[in-house]
């Protein structure tokens, strides 16, 4: 089924803030819209909202058929306690919900007693069984297996549909995810982050389902080669400017032409108030000599001279239908509002003094984890230099830098970490926030020599500002997570800098920062990501590659 998403007039937020308004915007088959803008402007609240998951503040959202499939993909994977990598599937594809409805029909065509509702059940039973089939119920039991091995997960000994999804790796299920994503047969499928996590195979694999989706596709996402290759058309939400437009063309035009537009809104301005400054500055030159022309034909003329005093007032009369004329060529100028300046993260790593020549030395070290096995790795890294590390999910990146920072002693071999190392870190499950205290109270025992209101500025500088200090960490959002975690590294003094997927949740703006910031810092760096135009962007002098517990270097 071919189906199309049609928003008017559309409002959104929480409690009683509004994060965007009379937001249009329409959806047809083979439409892939990219929603961009900041953390916080509320692109996951509008997925939810043309998933009818959340109602609208205002507006509208309608689906053409009204019987629609819509798909939610949410941003981080719901790892519900019990829940079989089976029942996950069925549950994210929408087989799940299908088959309960089928089944619940199916009861009532057999019960003999009639319905209030006045429907007909065989009615009922005929809808619910076409949207069973549509969803691709039928025949998940078959696909689920095959796909689960084409993404690298091979059902066995280890690893079965009765599996808890509590019992994966952070890996195992991004491409669980991502399976549930391959298998569903959605009209209209909504993605928020579908990317975070996923090694290069899966973003590949990814990208190809996108392009080759007959319906519509609204999708957020912060990875910008991942836009460049599938989206059609950008929706940007501007917190800044409390507005919202849609970009024809694809991810780069959306860049060129965004930067084209501000510059003429700045320069609209710009002439607007050098305009209205001009005419200002000469209505009150008028005005000042129309005062001065009165008080000097006071002085001057005598009490029984009418003539010069007639002249004068005439002089003055039109001094002040000069200064009227000015006003009012000043109020009929079309205002024009200046561009409010847009909240940019401004980011430096804090340096430590230099550490030890050698920072870290592995020799023939082997790491075991149940199956699993890193190793013979022998490696070292030399006092400031920038290392990028890529490899497959599940390859040992994770293992390996815990190897290398000494947090895991190895089954064979040696491991040795310089002198005076200064480890900043931010890691991929944000693991160093996280517990129900409030944000200000976490950062106030992780940086002792701060007071309260350094620490509250420190915070504020990266867009957490009173609505976040007071708030439970595990209750902020991925990206404010993140951001706290760079807040971190700006107040520690490090030479070490270890960065495992620091793009995951973070906006297109604070990854531009990271990566400026990343640029001028001087100490070692260890760059895991999958991000593709970080690795383009961030220098590096060396590569290593992991892949089934095995380093290559390059």
């Amino acid at each position: 089924m071919t189906a199309t998403l049609v928003a008017r007039g559309l409002a959104g937020g929480y409690a009683h803030r509004t994060l965007f308004e009379s937001l249009d915007l329409t959806v047809a088959p083979g439409d892939v819209v990219g929603v961009v803008g900041a953390n916080g402007a509320g692109k996951s609240t509008l997925l939810r909202l043309l998933a009818g998951i959340l109602a609208p503040q205002a507006g509208t959202v309608s689906m053409a058929p009204t019987d629609a499939f819509v798909g939610w993909l949410p941003q981080e994977h719901e790892r519900v306690a019990g829940e079989t990598i089976s029942g996950y599937i069925a549950r994210r594809t929408g087989c799940a919900e299908a088959t309960r409805e089928m089944d619940a029909a199916a009861s009532a065509l057999a019960d003999p007693e009639p319905r209030p509702t006045g429907q007909d059940p065989a009615d009922v039973y005929s809808r619910a069984l076409d949207r069973w089939l549509a969803s691709g119920a039928a025949d998940l039991d078959d696909r689920l297996p095959i796909v689960l091995a084409e993404l690298g997960l091979r059902l066995g000994a280890d690893l079965a549909e009765d599996t808890p999804m509590t019992a994966l790796s952070g890996g195992q299920a991004a491409r669980v995810g991502l399976a549930a994503l391959l298998l569903s047969r959605f009209d209209i499928v909504l993605l928020d982050e579908p990317t975070n996590d996923l090694d290069l195979d899966g973003l590949e694999r990814l990208e190809a389902f996108v392009r080759g989706l007959r319906g519509g596709v609204v999708l957020v996402s912060h990875d910008r080669e991942f836009l460049a290759r599938c989206v059609t058309r950008v929706l940007e939400l501007d917190l800044a400017q409390n507005a919202n437009r849609v970009f024809g063309g694809g991810y780069d035009s959306y860049l060129a032409e965004r930067e084209t537009a501000r510059r003429h809104k700045r320069e609209d301005f710009d002439e607007f108030a050098a305009k209205k400054a001009d005419l200002v500055g000469r209505a009150r030159t008028q005005r000042e000599w129309s005062s001065q022309g009165v008080r000097n034909a006071m002085k001057k003329a005598p009490d029984n001279d009418k003539i010069r005093r007639k002249a004068s007032a005439e002089s003055s009369e039109k001094q002040a239908q000069k200064v009227r004329q000015m006003e009012s060529r000043i109020n009929r100028l079309e205002e024009v509002e200046e561009p409010r300046k847009e909240w940019q993260l401004e980011f430096a790593i804090g340096s430590a003094p230099r550490s030890s020549a050698v920072v870290a030395t592995l020799s023939a070290a082997v790491y075991r984890q149940g199956e699993f096995t890193l190793g013979p790795v022998s490696l070292q890294v030399n006092a400031g230099e920038r290392i990028g590390i890529t490899g497959p999910n599940g390859a040992g990146k994770t293992t390996l830098l815990r190897a290398l920072l000494g947090r895991q002693a190895p089954d064979e071999g040696t491991a040795g970490l310089g002198a005076s190392v200064r480890i900043g870190e931010i890691d991929q499950a944000r693991a160093l926030l996280a517990g129900d205290r409030p944000l200000s109270t976490s950062f106030e025992e992780l940086l002792p020599d701060l007071s309260v209101a350094e620490v509250r500025t420190l915070l504020a500088k990266f867009g957490l500002k009173a609505d976040h200090v007071g708030r439970p960490v595990d209750e902020l959002s991925p990206g404010e997570r993140t951001r706290a975690g760079l807040a971190l590294l700006q107040a520690t003094g490090v030479n070490l800098l270890v960065l495992d997927e620091p793009t995951n949740h973070l906006d297109l703006a604070a990854i531009e920062q990271l990566e400026q910031a990343l640029e001028s810092y001087q100490g070692t760096l260890l760059l895991v990501t999958h991000d593709r135009r970080m690795l383009e962007n961030v220098t590096t002098d060396r590569h290593w590659s992991v892949d089934a517990g095995q380093v290559t270097q390059g």
